[in-house]
């Protein structure tokens, strides 16, 4: 049986910024600087209180001539920052460099038991390892990044969706966004959802850190790793359905996506009353 939509979760009047939790995004790198715009804003936007994004010099000047809403600092930062923060996001245009590669080994070995959600060059990168996690971890791969993961071809994902997610919960214990037309969100427990949101509009550069950025900023609302999965697939597929209406699908960049993500929540919400 599929899985039932989740709410949104609770939001009190009587709260200040941290009440929403603290992200840190390790993201970008010098030649790669919009993957942590855009996953730093999408938390922000879905509902987050913080985010403090570590990266690249390069980075840092892109992200603060985009907004200054994103608090950003050096990668040598990252300890110390690591024990402040609620949520971890990683990966995101981080590149597979060596030192990309350092960087993503200490966090992972240092980061306790926060939640935490790997995506793009974070999964290259644990596709070389032998990692397994806690099930407090959402993976988010492509087709092409899960048969990195499963040391299996591209076809056999494709022609096995459901059970290539399946075997990667299995397989790193964690929460897997396999990524698609029709995503689906699986968990080492053998749950199951299917998304229904969703269109081409969503096949452009910076989708997936968007999608990442919005599962992270749930996670920091204290929302359960598998329904934070859920529900950041479907509010993403549901902001690229909006975005399609008003831009056609072929003029939404992911940009657009994140500019319709409070238009899918109000929709929600709407839905819920």
């Amino acid at each position: 049986m599929d899985y039932k939509l989740p709410k949104m979760p609770n939001r009190s009047e009587n709260s200040n910024k941290g009440t929403f939790g603290k992200i840190l995004n390790i993201s970008g790198s010098q030649y790669m600087t919009g993957a942590a715009y855009l996953s730093s804003v999408s938390a922000l936007k879905i509902g987050a209180g913080y985010v403090e994004l570590a990266s690249h010099e390069n980075v840092l000047k892109a992200a603060a001539s985009y907004t200054p809403e994103i608090v950003l600092a050096p990668v040598e930062k990252i300890p110390e920052l690591l024990k402040q923060a609620t949520v971890l996001l990683i990966g995101c245009g981080l590149s597979t460099t060596d030192k990309a590669k350092s960087v993503f080994y200490n966090t992972i070995e240092q980061r306790g038991d926060i939640p935490t959600v790997i995506d793009a060059d974070g999964l290259n990168i644990l596709a070389q390892t032998d990692f397994s996690f806690d099930g407090n971890v959402i993976l988010t791969p492509h087709p092409k990044e899960a048969s990195r993961l499963l040391s299996c071809t591209l076809e056999d994902v494709l022609e096995n969706f459901d059970n290539s997610a399946r075997k990667i919960s299995l397989k790193y214990n964690c929460i897997t966004v396999l990524k698609s037309h029709r995503t689906v969100v699986t968990s080492a427990d053998g749950e199951i959802y299917h998304n229904t949101t969703g269109n081409s509009a969503l096949a452009k550069a910076g989708s997936g850190d968007v999608l990442a950025g919005m599962i992270a900023g749930l996670l920091a609302q204290k929302m359960p790793v598998f329904e934070a999965a859920v529900l950041g697939v479907y509010l993403h597929g549901l902001a690229g359905d909006l975005a399609k209406e008003d831009l056609t699908a072929y003029g939404v960049l992911a940009s657009d996506t994140v500019r319709y993500i409070p238009y899918a929540i109000k929709s929600l919400l709407t839905k819920n009353i």
